[in-house]
């Protein structure tokens, strides 16, 4: 994928990231979602191309995305399809490549906690192994001569009684569509996603009133050059702040409220 797309991606992601925090274990309603939009787009060359095509106006783009999916799916999914083909894509894959990508991340979101997201890791890892151990089965899973449900009914009776929903979900997902020609290396880019999750910091934060999504956004990428890594915002509302935030990174508090002001205030007049 290239710089132009990368970037739409990363946009796409950084708006992307809020809804998946707000929505917890729900975020894998999502994924399956977006792997939908996926499958209609890698079926149709057409709308592919219309919905990426530079010619058009992003307004023009965002209404058909938005005329398509309206009537099936969640207004979170469509509210993000419709911003991403509002951006700019090198190739017309490249905005399916990039919701599965999401789709992907949805799933893992859904884990709820860091334990259950390494475990899916773990699990994904293992069934990389056995592949890679196991010719046949690797060729059976991997193979475009048999039917992606057939695939999906191999790969669930080997691995459904080891695998959380989560990783389950994501195997079948990974058989089923075939987007790429190895197998083994979509598990292996799917347990990098899930790493690169886990690192993630989470900061939880303190607001008198609600933040809005540009004001996520900001606090977020301020948060990760500070600190050097990617960060989750969990926000959290408490009438008793006056106003500013009071941020929580492990166990540092950032607190740049008119409260603490105003103690800091109090202390200084009483010393």
């Amino acid at each position: 994928m290239r710089a132009t797309s990368e970037a739409s991606l990363a946009a796409a992601s950084e708006r992307f990231e809020p809804v998946l925090t707000e929505a917890g274990e729900h975020a894998r309603g999502y994924g399956e979602q977006l792997f939908a939009v996926v499958d209609a787009l890698d079926s149709s060359g057409s709308l592919r191309r219309a919905l990426t095509d530079p010619t058009r106006t992003e307004q023009d783009k965002a209404d058909l995305a938005r005329r398509l999916l309206s009537p099936s799916f969640s207004p979170e999914v469509v509210d993000l399809v419709e911003g991403m083909v509002r951006s700019r894509w090198s190739g017309d894959r490249d905005l399916a490549d990039s919701l599965e990508e999401l789709g992907t991340v949805a799933v893992l979101a859904s884990t709820g906690s860091e334990q259950a997201l390494l475990e899916v890791e773990e699990q994904l890892f293992r069934v990389g192994r056995v592949l890679t151990g196991s010719r046949e089965l690797r060729v059976s899973l991997g193979s475009l001569d048999a039917s992606a449900e057939r695939r999906v009914a191999l790969a669930r009776e080997v691995f459904a009684a080891q695998l959380a929903p989560q990783a389950e979900l994501l195997l079948e997902r990974t058989v089923g569509a075939l987007r790429t020609r190895s197998v083994t290396a979509r598990l292996s880019h799917i347990g990098d996603l899930a790493a690169t999750r886990r690192r993630r910091l989470v900061a939880v934060v303190t607001a008198a009133t609600p933040l809005t999504l540009m004001q996520r956004h900001r606090l977020a990428a301020a948060l990760e050059r500070m600190y050097g890594a990617p960060v989750q915002l969990n926000v959290g509302l408490d009438p008793e702040v006056l106003g500013g935030l009071r941020i929580q990174v492990g166990a540092e508090v950032l607190d740049a409220t008119v409260l603490s002001k105003l103690s800091e205030a109090r202390r200084r007049i009483a010393g």
